[in-house]
């Protein structure tokens, strides 16, 4: 991987992060999509601030391919229009869109990686499928967990924040989702499953 080198040429991957925008969402389980984004573009050194397709995109070099890194600016549950337009726009098939989300199925920090399925009660990835038009494409699922109480809202759980021994577990399944996401592109799924399910 070069960092802080820029990238030109079509993408030949899109690496779809999470998370909803603006200052009231930072941190907060539901964006760990966006947080993992982030600490990526940290690590190489550049910025994700070019608005396009709906999106926060920025060309880089990972798992020896060229990807568009992509936060998208819609709301969570619209988040497959920004993904339909990129992938339409760069003619990339469905199995080369690679998305890192949240997931309260999942025990805080635990990563599950899968190549295709449902949408599991999230909406951005449901409106994902919708757009793409099939359920057939990796995902790197990181666990925030789930309330403790049956009664505690969903909708304030997902976008509560993480306590500060939470984001030190979250800091480390980040650097692992971001591994996963690198092996995926570079050695495939059934690899990163086996290395990091």
């Amino acid at each position: 991987m070069f960092f802080g080198k820029k990238v030109t040429g079509p993408a030949e991957w899109l690496l779809v992060c999470l998370g909803n925008y603006g200052k009231q969402y930072e941190n907060t389980r539901h964006n760990i999509g966006f947080m993992a984004a982030e600490r990526l573009i940290d690590k190489q050194g550049l910025r994700c601030n070019r608005l396009r397709f709906r999106a926060l995109t920025e060309l880089i070099e990972f798992g020896g391919a060229r990807v568009l890194l992509m936060m998208p600016q819609t709301y969570m549950n619209l988040s497959g229009e920004a993904v339909g337009e990129a992938a339409r726009f760069y003619k990339i098939p469905s199995d080369h869109v690679l998305v890192i989300y949240d997931d309260v199925s999942l025990p805080l920090g635990k990563l599950r990686i899968r190549d295709k399925g449902s949408a599991g009660g999230h909406n951005g990835i449901k409106n994902i499928i919708a757009h793409l038009g099939t359920d057939v494409f990796p995902r790197v699922k990181v666990g925030v967990g789930a309330p403790s109480h049956p009664n505690y809202d969903m909708v304030d759980w997902v976008i509560g924040s993480f306590s500060a021994q939470e984001k030190k577990i979250v800091d480390e399944a980040l650097d692992r989702a971001l591994d996963a996401a690198e092996c995926i592109i570079s050695r495939g799924v059934t690899e990163a499953q086996n290395r990091f399910n």
